[in-house]
């Protein structure tokens, strides 16, 4: 194994320095880095000064080897001499880089796990369910969010999720034939996910619009939109509600013992309330972070403890269920501080922003400063996970498709297997092997920056930074984003060759 990734490592760096030297040399002589200066007053001073800044007077390949061993400083560790350069007005490249680098981060990591969890679950269920009312509909969406223009998509995002809903915070009055069209569309969604008997599938459709009604008018009633809160009952419902589907999914409902393990972890969680919310008084996102590992932990041995034929699964049960419900009570927290956030100065009532990621001039504790990233996130994380919902969900389809059509999954369900087992234990986890390679891929893309949402939501990332720098003929800019970006490619793609390996036990990575 240590070969293996040795041998890779060496390949992917030669590659880099290879493609490294084409891309600097396609910058440096696509145009002319002084074509701004001329006729401007005091041309002469402002291009000597610029030639002298970014070697001009050199060649173009020995100012890549200059610009290489400034690199090769970056990339040593505790070596302290990185330096990719200055740009054409005169900037360090390397704070440039830093700052766009969060900002990217910032926009793509919630956009690219949702849409990988949420565009896998609707892929393997929808294969699951082929040629349904549920697989059509899954397929429609998906596909039709695929062919939006990203650019027009987040125009409605800002228009109806943004402007609409922030008006609507205002004066949150919605009259009954909203309420009811908006439960007829649910409960007409839950008629088409089920399946079995026309009665079984028209009496769940009932139960979805007599709940989905049941919850607006709690929401309109109890003014929850501007104050909103989970509080104990709502944290133990939906704590109850995750422990019986981790259950379901990691054990099975017949494992009593991994079910009783998850409810008494959610006990345990909420035990826990009353108590942490002074921890949360008096600390940020170290005391968030040690919580939510706590009682990962908690959880696990709680499981760990309740016995039974099979307690790996009881502790994952349990760690899931205690990971969870803690951050059912960290999103409580958060809600508690929503109607302060709303009346601040800076917001005036519209929380939901449209551009940025952070607003101007805006302090506070914690949490509000976490509620201001949350509501400048929320518009482009939503388009960037409808835009790649379709991929995932297609190939996730795909693969789940083929392997259920396998031999050793027939033979399986030959031998009496639960169908939960046959899903989950056997053609789950070979249905990932494809879709490692378009993770790794699709990580490193985004790492470079979603250009179009970067420009439409005004964040400053790495795509902005690129096209601007290829724009100006800048080439230490545009080789700063080709190193991380190059790096994250050659990293997530060892590691898909590497999660092949853990997948699927045929698969062994040689030297």
């Amino acid at each position: 194994m240590l070969s293996y990734v040795l041998r890779r490592l060496i390949t992917a760096v030669l590659i880099l320095f290879g493609a490294s030297f084409i891309v600097y040399m396609m910058t440096a002589l696509s145009g002319d880095p002084l074509g701004d200066l001329y006729g401007v007053p005091n041309s002469e001073r402002l291009i000597a000064a610029r030639v002298e800044a970014l070697n001009l007077d050199t060649p173009p390949v020995l100012r890549y080897f200059d610009w290489l061993g400034g690199a090769l400083g970056c990339l040593a560790p505790f070596a302290a001499t990185c330096d990719l350069g200055v740009t054409v007005e005169g900037q360090q490249v390397t704070g440039l880089l830093a700052a766009a680098v969060v900002q990217t981060l910032l926009l793509v990591t919630a956009g690219t796990v949702l849409a990988i969890v949420v565009g896998i679950t609707l892929g393997i269920v929808s294969a699951l369910r082929q040629y349904s009312g549920l697989d059509y509909t899954v397929t429609f969406f998906t596909f039709l969010c695929f062919s939006l223009p990203s650019f027009w998509l987040a125009v409605l995002l800002k228009e109806f999720a943004a402007i609409s809903f922030n008006n609507f915070l205002l004066d949150p009055v919605v009259s009954w034939a909203t309420v009811l069209g908006v439960s007829a569309v649910v409960g007409l969604g839950w008629y088409v996910a089920s399946y079995g008997a026309r009665r079984t599938r028209l009496l769940l459709g009932a139960t979805g619009f007599v709940l989905t009604a049941a919850v607006l008018w709690f929401l309109l009633a109890t003014d929850w939109f501007q104050q909103p809160a989970l509080g104990i009952p709502l944290i133990a419902l939906t704590g109850v509600l995750v422990a019986v589907v981790a259950t379901f999914l990691l054990a099975g409902l017949r494992n009593r013992r991994a079910l009783y393990g998850g409810l008494a972890t959610v006990g345990a969680g909420l035990l826990l309330y009353f108590p942490v919310q002074g921890l949360f008084a008096q600390g940020g996102l170290g005391v968030v972070v040690l919580l939510l590992a706590a009682t990962t932990a908690l959880g696990a041995g709680i499981g760990r403890l309740s016995g039974g034929y099979d307690r790996g699964q009881n502790v994952r049960v349990g760690a899931v269920t205690g990971l969870l419900v803690m951050g059912l009570v960290v999103l409580d927290r958060f809600m508690q501080s929503w109607p302060q956030y709303l009346d601040h100065g800076r917001i005036r009532g519209r929380p939901i922003a449209t551009a940025g990621s952070t607003t101007p001039g805006m302090s506070g504790d914690f949490w509000m400063t976490g509620l201001d990233l949350f509501t400048h996130l929320l518009l482009p994380t939503i388009a960037l996970t409808l835009l790649a919902l379709a991929s995932y969900s297609r190939y996730s389809r795909a693969s789940m498709l083929e392997i259920m059509n396998q031999d050793y999954v027939r033979t399986a369900r030959a031998k009496g297997v639960s169908e939960r087992s046959v899903v989950m234990r056997h053609a789950f986890r070979n249905a990932l092997i494809p879709l490692a390679t378009l993770v790794a891929y699709d990580i490193g893309a985004l790492i470079g920056g979603a250009i179009i949402t970067e420009q439409v939501f005004a964040f400053t990332g790495m795509g902005n930074l690129f096209v601007n720098s290829v724009h100006n003929v800048d080439p230490n800019p545009v080789m700063g984003v080709f190193l991380v970006t190059g790096i994250v490619a050659m990293v997530f793609n060892l590691l898909a060759d590497l999660v092949y390996s853990v997948l699927d036990p045929r698969v062994r990575v040689k030297a």
